[in-house]
């Protein structure tokens, strides 16, 4: 207890530790499919998908990936928006032994090239919308089969029929495709012709990898993050036990976090389909079709990154839709203003927690408790079979609760490293611990709080400065919608506080005021020196604000005015 003061905090419902399935990861999908057939695993823009249905599509996905030379290792991409052969490639290729590679769609061909040729993924399976820019990321090396979905191959009719004219309308007109081409395959063709017989390759779930998945890539290209089906297995079941309230295959989980981030893919689809639980399946997320989805499909867990409630808390009419279904929402992939959980929890009745992973983790180490006791600004304590220090970011010893370091984590959902990158691996891991590169501190109860990233430190006339600290700050003002800061290059300070402000509507733009209102809250050293109000901030499509490219706007217009 004394190196792990946190479980004196948790639910009595909740185990410190839990004996992990060695099986594969697709289990999950064959268990609950076996368990209750007819149960709706899927709904997508008005059509409906039985688990058992689905365990049939994935057998055929399997059988006729190994028919077209798939074997156990072979890396399969898949680029994919939210839809349902996202799901079927996903587990289909476990299945049948393969480590898939989720891929973003909105990836240019310059970044799908590096990714495909450093996975060495031979196959991919891609939206229709997207094979030009899969073929010309893969003229130098082109990949063996190139299997073709689209959004319309699920829709029912008449909707099906008609979204080729609605695509032309809306100035994306559906490609015309050549399938005596060898190396494309339409999908759903592909899998009407393949057998359904059952088609599981044994695994060894602590060795096997399950997937490839590629960290952000804002600084140089991508790494790898190799995970095998234990680490994933583990994270899924770590996350169910946190939500020990869940009512399984009553639960209806609204997936707007994208499958492809490894947030979406463990809390999402992992979770909802070992649960049998329903998965409302959005494509993308947009606001008004997100507020009319829960009012209509009335889901109860609703996974999500910070961006995604400020939209819905923001929105001029959304007391004009019930989101009183939702129960429980776990917050990712970036810091969760304590005035945006506040009114999300007011407006819904649900509760609204942070918690806090990587990549590198599967993604989930921490999460603030549900029902008991939470602190603000925390983000919460070890799941189970978690461990979790902070060390001095120099000599690696442990530092004393209340103290800042580096946090580092333990756990059956840490990585087994990068892929093809021992260098980096070495450096990340150490003795089984995880190096995050995350700076904050433990208390005494063992809630863990992360002022930032090591490399978003600001460190201005001497004086260390916490992005997030600021940010909380300016959340507080009744006319700020989102805000982020960042250190700028000061000639004199050597980096300088710059805040970076979106306002809610209606509100006009006054730094003055902004400054005065920091200046109440904080020491003079943190509060921003420059203001600069936009109408959005640059975001990845899973929410999480891009801090470094606002510095590279930054430093591009200190370049022009030299």
């Amino acid at each position: 207890m004394a190196n792990r003061p946190w479980l004196s905090h948790y639910p009595h419902e909740v185990p410190p530790t839990y004996d992990y399935p060695d099986q594969n990861l697709a289990e999950f999908l064959v268990r609950t499919a076996e368990r209750s057939p007819n149960q709706t695993a899927l709904e997508f823009m008005g059509a409906r998908m039985s688990y058992g249905t689905l365990l049939d599509s994935s057998y055929r996905y399997a059988n006729a990936m190994i028919s077209l030379g798939l074997r156990k290792g072979d890396r399969v991409a898949v680029m994919l928006p939210n839809c349902p052969q996202a799901v079927i490639a996903y587990y289909g290729t476990l299945l049948a032994g393969g480590i898939v590679v989720m891929t973003n769609p909105l990836y240019m061909p310059r970044e799908l090239e590096h990714q495909l040729l450093d996975a060495g993924a031979r196959f991919i399976v891609a939206l229709d919308l997207l094979v030009g820019r899969v073929r010309q990321a893969t003229r130098e090396q082109p990949l063996e089969r190139i299997i073709v979905a689209s959004v319309a191959d699920y829709l029912p009719f008449p909707k099906n029929l008609l979204y080729p004219l609605k695509a032309k309308k809306d100035g994306t007109p559906l490609p015309k495709l050549d399938y005596g081409d060898r190396q494309l395959l339409n999908f759903v063709k592909l899998l009407r012709e393949s057998l359904s017989d059952p088609c599981r390759v044994p695994v060894e779930s602590r060795h096997d990898l399950a997937l490839i998945q590629y960290t952000g890539g804002t600084t140089g290209f991508a790494k790898g993050v190799m995970l095998t089906h234990r680490n994933l297995i583990a994270n899924t079941i770590q996350s169910e036990l946190w939500n020990y309230r869940n009512e399984g295959s009553k639960e209806r989980y609204f997936a707007a976090l994208p499958f492809f981030h490894v947030f979406g893919m463990t809390v999402l689809l992992n979770q909802g389909i070992r649960l049998g639980a329903t998965l409302y399946l959005m494509p993308r997320f947009e606001i008004n079709a997100v507020l009319k989805a829960i009012h209509k499909h009335k889901p109860t867990v609703f996974p999500g990154a910070p961006t995604m409630y400020i939209a819905i808390i923001n929105h001029p009419d959304v007391a004009k839709y019930d989101l009183s279904s939702i129960n429980v929402c776990i917050s990712g992939a970036a810091a969760l203003p304590l005035e945006v959980q506040e009114r999300f929890e007011r407006l819904t009745g649900g509760k609204l927690i942070e918690g806090y992973g990587l990549t590198e983790a599967s993604p989930v180490t921490h999460a603030n408790n549900i029902w008991e006791l939470r602190k603000s600004g925390s983000i919460g304590i070890p799941l189970p079979d978690t461990e979790a220090r902070i060390v001095h970011p120099e000599t690696g010893e442990d530092v004393r609760p209340g103290e800042i370091g580096e946090l580092i984590v333990r756990g059956p959902q840490v990585m087994s490293g990068y892929w093809k990158r021992p260098e980096e691996t070495a450096q990340t891991l150490k003795d089984g611990w995880l190096y995050t590169g995350d700076l904050g501190r433990m208390d005494d109860d063992g809630f863990f709080y992360i002022l930032d990233r090591r490399k978003d430190l600001i460190i201005a006339g001497g004086y260390n400065i916490y992005p997030r600290e600021v940010e909380e700050v300016l959340f507080e003002h009744p006319d700020v919608e989102e805000a982020i800061v960042a250190g700028v290059n000061d000639p004199y300070r050597g980096e300088t506080v710059k805040a970076f402000v979106v306002l809610r509507s209606g509100a006009e733009p006054d730094a003055a005021e902004l400054k005065a209102w920091c200046k109440e809250r904080l020491a003079a050293y943190k509060v921003p020196k420059a203001y600069e109000f936009r109408d959005s901030l640059p975001k990845t499509l899973v929410g999480k604000v891009l801090r470094r490219k606002l510095l590279d706007e930054e430093l591009q217009k200190q370049e022009e005015t030299k």
